[in-house]
C-alpha cells in the first residue's frame, strides 16, 4: 500500500486555449476542467487507478467536497485538520502542449496544523509499503518540514520518496545523510539548483544529469530518479545509472506527468523489477500522462513500457569528461 502526503493540496483548474496564449486579449477557451490534486493526491489517483491500494494524508475538513471528491474515486482520504480553504491552482493549456501554471500559496499553518499533519501520517506509516511525501509546503511551515518527516521514517518498514522543490528540497539535501530519503525525484532544474548545474545542460544531456544526481547517492538517498522533460529520466542508484527515452508523444499537457513518473518507478519496485524496467515504467507512465488533458492520470492499458528504451550510463567517463 502507498501512503502519500500532500501538505498543500489544490483544486486544479486546467483551461485549454484554441489557440496561442495572446496577453491582454479575449480568447477563446475549448474545455475547463477541475479536480482535487497536489503531487501526492496524484499518485495516490495513479496508484488507484492501477488496482493499487493508496491512503491521501492532507489538511481538510471530512465534510470538504475535495475530500468527498477523492472517496468517490476510490482514495482512502485521511484529513488532518486544515489552516483554511483549499487553494486554487489555475493551469493554462495551449495546443501545442505549452502550459502556464499559475498557483496560489494555500493557507498559513500553525505549529499545530502541521504536528496533527505529522501524527495523522506517522500514525499508518507502519503498515505501509512506501511513504510519498510530496509538492510544496504551505505558507508558515519551516522549509525542513520533510526532511524532519524523513528523519522519523527512516528505519521504519515502509519505503520513503520525496518530490519537492526550492526552499524543501534544498533543506532536504542540508540535511543529508540523516534525512536521506530512499528515493528523490527532482527534475534537471531541480538537480541543477544544489549542484550548481547548468540546469538546460541537465535537462539536455542524460549523462551529466546522472553525474550529478550521483552526488546525493553517494551522501546516502537510496535512489534518484531524475525527469528531464522531452529527454525522459534518468535513474542513479548505488549499483548504477541508466537513461530512458521516451516514445515519441504528442503532448497534451505536462501537468502531472511527473507525479504520474514517480508513481511508475514505485510501482515498479512494488513489483520487484529491476532498476532499468522501473525507470522504463516510470519513463512510461510520465510520457502516457503528457499525452492525455490536464491532470489525467493514464489508464494502465495506456501505459507502454515496451516503447521505451533504457540504456546504462557511465557516470564516472562523463565526470572525468568534466
Amino acid at each position: 500500500m502507498i501512503l502519500t502526503l500532500t501538505p498543500n493540496p489544490s483544486i486544479d483548474r486546467t483551461v485549454q486555449l484554441a489557440g496561442p496564449l495572446a496577453r491582454g486579449e479575449v480568447q477563446r477557451v475549448t474545455s475547463v476542467v477541475s479536480q482535487g490534486g497536489g503531487k501526492g493526491v496524484n499518485i495516490s489517483r495513479a496508484a488507484v487507478t492501477a488496482g493499487v491500494a493508496s491512503i491521501a494524508v492532507l489538511p481538510a475538513h471530512g465534510e470538504d467536497p475535495f475530500v468527498h471528491e477523492l472517496l468517490s474515486a476510490g482514495i482512502d482520504c485521511r484529513p488532518a485538520r486544515p489552516a483554511g480553504e483549499i487553494r486554487v491552482n489555475l493551469t493554462i493549456t495551449e495546443p501545442d502542449g505549452t502550459t502556464t501554471k499559475l498557483n496560489s500559496p494555500g493557507a498559513t499553518v500553525t505549529a499545530e496544523h502541521l504536528d496533527a499533519l505529522s501524527r495523522t501520517l506517522l500514525n499508518r506509516a507502519s503498515s505501509m509499503a512506501w511513504v510519498v511525501l510530496a509538492g510544496s509546503l504551505p505558507p508558515g511551515a519551516p522549509a525542513d518540514y520533510y526532511a524532519g518527516l524523513v528523519a522519523r521514517l527512516r528505519g521504519g518498514p515502509a519505503k520513503v520518496a520525496v518530490d519537492t522543490s526550492e526552499g524543501p528540497l534544498a533543506a532536504l539535501v542540508d540535511a543529508l545523510p540523516g534525512a536521506a530519503p530512499d528515493l528523490m525525484k527532482p527534475n534537471g532544474e531541480e538537480l541543477a539548483s544544489f549542484t550548481g548545474r547548468d540546469p538546460v545542460t541537465l535537462e539536455s544531456d542524460p549523462r551529466a544529469a546522472a553525474a550529478a544526481a550521483r552526488t546525493l547517492v553517494e551522501r546516502g538517498v537510496g535512489s534518484v530518479l531524475a525527469t528531464l522533460g522531452a529527454h525522459g529520466a534518468v535513474l542513479v542508484t548505488a549499483d548504477g545509472a541508466w537513461h530512458a527515452t521516451p516514445p515519441p508523444t504528442s503532448v497534451v499537457s505536462t501537468v502531472g506527468a511527473g507525479d504520474s513518473s514517480l508513481f511508475g518507478y514505485v510501482l515498479g519496485d512494488l513489483r520487484g523489477l529491476p532498476a532499468p524496467e522501473r525507470l522504463g515504467l516510470a519513463v512510461a507512465y510520465g510520457s502516457a500522462a503528457a499525452g492525455l488533458p490536464g491532470t489525467t492520470i493514464p489508464e494502465p492499458g495506456q501505459v507502454r513500457p515496451d516503447l521505451v528504451v533504457v540504456e546504462e550510463l557511465d557516470t564516472e567517463e562523463r565526470e572525468r569528461d568534466d
